[in-house]
């Protein structure tokens, strides 16, 4: 199956799309915007944004996780499925299950882990457990960690009584940045069980864009040809 947008089907998974497509244009727009301020900044005038960066990084590694589980939602990740092309449907369609089990598994390790990460900057307590969650341990606190140059956004000030015993941050907390960690993998989560049901239903083929992909730009290109002839 080749990638593609699929409208959503039901109000919540629409508002997720919605979510999803519009704020991986904002983080598009600011990375761009951030970035050609700080061109203009220093090839014109000799300056720069200290914290220019250190945002860039932050919207890309924002806008890595929205695509992941975006790309799941549109099929548009890559995957080798040479050795299903040649099964009969029923084998295909097995594989298929159990490869949709094996990306659930592999997303609930992450969601531990990221919220593992994520917990301590949040003023909250790890999971116990190697592999899954079987309660929660007592975590030395991070909340007051700072980002390096980032300046204190005026909008996360109700953090500081929350999480910070009310003492004044200095730059952004990382737990504003660290927090697309769960939220991220969270939505990789549902994106795979929406996929999976899809599969399970045959409404869906796949979970990867198949050769049928290679197909349609070779179609393509050969029109291209066509219409410059």
């Amino acid at each position: 199956m080749s990638s593609k947008h699929v409208p959503p089907q039901g109000r919540f998974a629409r508002t997720v799309d919605n979510f999803e497509r519009t704020m991986i244009a904002i983080l598009l727009g600011g990375m761009t915007m951030v970035t050609f301020i700080n061109v203009v900044l220093r090839y014109v005038f000799n300056d720069s944004l200290i914290w220019g960066l250190e945002v860039t990084l932050i919207l890309f590694a924002w806008l890595v996780l929205f695509g992941i589980s975006y790309c799941v939602k549109v099929t548009a990740h890559l995957g080798v499925d040479a050795l299903l092309n040649v099964m009969p449907k029923g084998p295909r369609f097995a594989l298929t299950i159990v490869a949709g089990v094996v990306c659930l598994i592999y997303a609930l390790l992450l969601m531990k882990g990221a919220w593992d990460y994520w917990a301590p900057y949040a003023s909250l307590d790890r999971t116990s457990g190697r592999w899954f969650p079987t309660g929660f341990e007592q975590t030395r606190d991070q909340a007051w960690y700072i980002t390096d140059q980032v300046p204190m956004i005026g909008l996360f000030n109700w953090l500081e009584p929350l999480i910070n015993m009310g003492e004044e941050y200095e730059k952004l907390p990382r737990v504003v940045g660290y927090t697309m960690l769960p939220v991220g993998v969270a939505l990789l989560i549902f994106r795979l069980v929406q996929a999976f049901i899809g599969v399970a239903r045959g409404t869906r083929q796949s979970f990867i864009v198949s050769h049928e992909a290679e197909d349609n730009v070779a179609e393509a290109q050969a029109k291209l040809k066509e219409q410059e002839g």
